[in-house]
């Protein structure tokens, strides 16, 4: 006697599923990246790392870490200005190499869960 068993895979769920976690992974690298980069970053009034945003462009997939104020290029970039101890110049930068692990971890954690969903 012979079994037939019909499966019908709905790939439209999976990969909207799939496209929501990536979306939330980026989201979450990058605010992860903001939180250390806030750490970094020269306060005198805490405007500068007040400015700090991490946005997603949800239809190319990419996050984005910026500093909204006049002067935080300078800041950014000026490798002899002094600062208070922890603080520094290249504190984006520097952020985003030293956690670029820790946010590819986060992206593929969020697609893992999606995933097992």
């Amino acid at each position: 006697m012979t079994q037939r068993y019909r499966l019908r895979l709905h790939t439209g769920a999976v990969l909207g599923a799939l496209r929501a976690a990536e979306v939330r992974g980026l989201r979450l690298a990058a605010e992860h990246v903001l939180q250390v980069s806030n750490e970094r970053v020269p306060i005198e009034e805490g405007t500068l790392e007040r400015s700090g945003v991490a946005t997603v462009d949800e239809a190319s997939l990419t996050a984005a870490v910026s500093y909204e104020t006049p002067y935080a290029v300078r800041q950014h970039e000026d490798l002899t200005a002094r600062h208070d101890p922890g603080r520094r110049s290249k504190y984006l930068e520097s952020a985003a190499t030293d956690e670029a692990d820790s946010a590819a971890q986060i992206l593929a954690a969020q697609v893992r869960r999606a995933l097992r969903g």
